[in-house]
């Protein structure tokens, strides 16, 4: 079984309420698709980072949980 790793940004225009909305329905598609959600990491930004969506610190702990 696959293993997913979700992701949801919160923002002045996105409530936590909805990104833990959006995170349960990637969690229902991920299922659907196969695969079972083993972690969700959420932060708080003024904006998506242009590179890496969320801020370096945040991408740098993502990266340690996957590896």
């Amino acid at each position: 079984m696959e293993k997913a790793v979700l992701i949801g940004l919160i923002t002045p225009n996105i409530s936590l309420e909805l990104v833990e909305e959006y995170l349960l329905e990637l969690d229902f598609l991920a299922r659907t698709a196969g695969a079972k959600t083993v972690k969700q990491f959420t932060q708080k930004l003024p904006h998506p980072d242009n590179a890496t969506f969320l801020g370096k610190g945040k991408t740098e702990e993502v990266r340690q949980y996957v590896e």
